[in-house]
């Protein structure tokens, strides 16, 4: 018997058997959709890990001064207290770091805290209150929905203006318009000027529980004390650049804090490099155990073809015994169930 025949009366056999081709079908089809979902989402995290989520913690090409790295994930409780001793980052540290660059950057200072913002009855709770100098929103990419970022006069001269994430906004005015409305933050009135753009959420985190005023303004004696940042923001214009300018803030730093040679840093410059090192441990693992969970799909998909071919056998005995006798020889019997088992799975 040749193939081609052979794999003709598969075909009719396939039709005649409707369910138990279903079966077998079915087999393939959760081997293979297992097989590809796993690598579509392994892929599709990833991306999303080194490129959506590194990039709004930290931005692109740029790298930050803190006391220690914002992304701390399963850190020793004694790295945390050697952190926790290190001199706090202050503005005159900010301050030489721009003077002593050469690289073409742009910079911010940012502290962050916890805080109620409210409005006439209204009140939202556990909102992000950032303090920060005027181009922390070019550095963010964070546009406006309505009115205005503040100015660099504004933060010079610590007006009380604020601009507003869009839950915050939504949950104080609703559909009304925020612009020029007065706010209390942490008690402390502010003037609404801007409000910014729906961002959504990262892995659970929403990103428009925010609200970001001057530096200089009344309320940074709620987030730091006089003189102290929790970050200071530099963006360079490419990967290149900003390497140069990590290194020049480093001897800045170095000088400023009297280190010898061979004194580690008081102090980190954080980059997304900090979290994609961490997702690539995570990533590591998920590499080895999903092609385990995709093995076994396709092995239970082959079990299930397998013995719906063993029943097909059982219940063909006595086509098997015609086919015999009309001089079909064994490697054609064979053939013939190869044939529907190539037929299903293709």
């Amino acid at each position: 018997m040749r193939f081609f025949e052979a794999f003709r009366l598969a075909i009719q056999t396939i039709r005649a058997q409707k369910l138990k081709s279903s079966f077998s079908l079915l087999g393939v089809f959760v081997g293979v959709s297992s097989l590809i979902a796993s690598c579509s989402i392994a892929n599709g995290v990833n991306r999303y890990m080194t490129e959506k989520f590194a990039q709004t913690l930290y931005g692109v090409n740029t790298f930050q001064l803190r006391r220690q790295p914002m992304f701390t994930p399963n850190v020793p409780d004694s790295v945390w207290r050697a952190w926790r001793r290190r001199p706090r980052i202050r503005f005159s540290d900010a301050e030489a770091i721009t003077e002593g660059l050469t690289v073409p950057v742009m910079t911010a200072w940012q502290s962050s805290d916890q805080v109620t913002v409210s409005y006439a009855n209204k009140e939202a709770r556990d909102i992000e209150l950032t303090a920060a100098s005027e181009r922390y929103f070019d550095i963010k990419n964070l546009n406006l929905a309505l009115g205005r970022p503040f100015t660099g006069e504004e933060n010079r001269s610590g007006a009380p203006v604020a601009v507003l994430g869009d839950a915050v906004a939504k949950r104080l005015f609703a559909d009304r318009a925020p612009i020029g409305k007065s706010v209390r933050i942490g008690g402390v009135p502010y003037r609404v000027i801007g409000v910014v753009e729906h961002q959504g959420s990262i892995l659970g985190f929403p990103l428009d529980r925010f609200v970001v005023v001057p530096a200089l303004s009344p309320a940074q004696n709620l987030v730091n004390p006089p003189g102290i940042l929790d970050a200071f923001l530099v963006k360079a214009r490419s990967d290149v650049e900003m390497r140069e300018a990590m290194s020049q803030a480093e001897g800045v730093m170095r000088s400023r804090r009297h280190l010898r040679p061979k004194q580690d840093n008081n102090f980190v410059l954080d980059t997304s490099e900090g979290v994609q090192r961490f997702w690539a441990g995570i990533s590591g693992i998920l590499t080895t155990v999903i092609p385990g969970i995709v093995l076994v799909s396709l092995v239970i998909g082959g079990i299930v073809i397998m013995n719906i071919m063993l029943m097909a056998v059982a219940e063909r005995t006595r086509e098997i015994g015609l086919r015999k006798s009309l001089g079909a020889r064994r490697r054609d019997v064979l053939r013939q169930f190869l044939a529907e088992s190539t037929a299903i799975s293709l």
